[in-house]
């Protein structure tokens, strides 16, 4: 199975990200999580508010916020 982000608004509709950042699909959940954790600002100025981690077609977990808690 492979592991990939879904991308979205705030209130849960799926976005495309603007400009050249990459759909990617990873072979295991550490590997999709620290492409995150490195990459989560160039989502957010792209317009991503919040991901969904998924393996395969199963929800693993999220939305999860790409904004900090203040």
């Amino acid at each position: 199975m492979s592991w990939t982000w879904r991308f979205e608004t705030e209130d849960g509709g799926a976005v495309t990200p603007a400009g050249s950042l990459p759909s990617e699909s990873f072979p295991t959940q550490s590997d999709a999580e620290t492409w995150l954790g490195e990459i989560w600002q160039e989502l957010l100025a792209a317009g991503v508010q919040q991901v969904v981690l998924h393996e395969g077609d199963r929800r693993v977990y999220g939305p999860m916020s790409l904004r900090s808690v203040d």
